[in-house]
């Protein structure tokens, strides 16, 4: 490995029977411009093949390193991976996405330019086809460094990107916190519980990490019943920042709610009308917020006519708005 004086990078890849699109992602990493790195390859329990291949790929690059471990989920591997990383920073790159030869390059240039503890590139998706589909979070005009609070207040109006794979990150930060296991949505939870020890977040426009939306990934993966736990994962998540901000952010007190209200619009719009029952605890729980939040709904300045009609419409009478919006999405 060449030795450039420059401190380590350690760009953390969970793996799971992932065979057909590994190669691309550790060619993509490879090829970083900024060769000091090491690349951890954590093997999730693989059994299409991908568990021999992540050796087969470590032997062409000696900067790779394999872990094999029993199946746990995308947190539990990384979290391995932070375990056995020796670089002072961290990356990581789901094993199904791809990144520019620049990127780590560029976030490093940041760190240095900055003084950051953390450095966020921007992103664009690309469909199964190759096409470039519409951007979830929307690059700035230009590099800026912004302080915790408004970087959270961007993640609570849904123009933030929570996701660490765009982020290097100093190690340190992950001492003491690690990725929930069991849960998806996990990337939201750590980043905003470590926004105020991390400090102020360097963030530049250019789209280096290429996110592939492939149908069957983790927060595309369907139960037997057609409902994803990302959905509920999600609302959990958003009682979580609620109390932070009451705690830690105040001013940020209507965007939390704003959040709050979003994701329980989006689990009522994805939860199967079989499973809108008492009986169900989150649905139950998500019912009484919003009847609790009429007020907000309608005040809230953060929500869209739109957001609000479809809330209103779903706290007097969540089951038939949900068919009657099942048979519209069916036209």
């Amino acid at each position: 490995m060449e030795k450039t004086g420059k401190e380590l990078i350690s760009v953390i890849v969970p793996v799971y029977n992932i065979i057909d699109y590994l190669p691309r992602c550790v060619d993509s990493i490879c090829r970083q411009t900024y060769s000091n790195l090491e690349i951890i390859l954590v093997d999730d329990g693989s059994n299409d093949g991908t568990e021999r291949l992540v050796d087969e790929l470590a032997k062409k690059d000696e900067r790779i390193r394999v872990f094999h471990k029993k199946n746990g989920g995308s947190s539990s591997a990384r979290n391995l991976g932070i375990s056995e990383a020796r670089g002072s920073w961290l990356g990581f790159v789901d094993s199904d996405d791809f990144i520019d030869s620049g990127m780590y390059e560029r976030l490093m240039e940041c760190v240095d330019k900055y003084g950051v503890r953390m450095a966020q590139v921007s992103r664009d998706e690309i469909d199964e086809n190759g096409q470039k589909l519409p951007d979830v979070c929307k690059p700035p005009e230009k590099a800026h460094v912004c302080e915790p609070e408004r970087f959270l207040r961007e993640l609570l109006l849904h123009k933030g990107d929570s996701s660490f794979c765009t982020k290097l990150t100093d190690k340190r930060l992950f001492e003491g916190r690690l990725f929930p296991e069991g849960v998806l949505n996990e990337d939201f939870h750590l980043l905003v519980n470590m926004l105020e020890e991390a400090g102020s977040i360097a963030v530049i426009p250019q789209q280096c990490y290429h996110v592939f939306y492939r149908i069957g990934s983790n927060t595309r993966k369907k139960t037997k019943d057609e409902f994803s736990r990302v959905f509920i994962d999600i609302v959990i998540n958003a009682d979580m920042v609620e109390a932070l901000v009451k705690e830690k952010y105040p001013m940020l007190k209507r965007e939390a709610v704003r959040f709050a209200l979003y994701q329980r619009l989006d689990y009522l719009l994805h939860i199967p009308v079989s499973r809108m029952v008492d009986e169900d605890e989150c649905y139950r729980s998500v019912k009484k917020y919003l009847r609790r939040h009429v007020p907000d709904t309608v005040r809230n300045p953060y929500l869209t006519a739109k957001n609000k009609l479809y809330l209103m419409l779903l706290t007097g009478a969540p089951k038939t708005v949900r068919r009657l919006h099942s048979l519209k999405m069916r036209r």
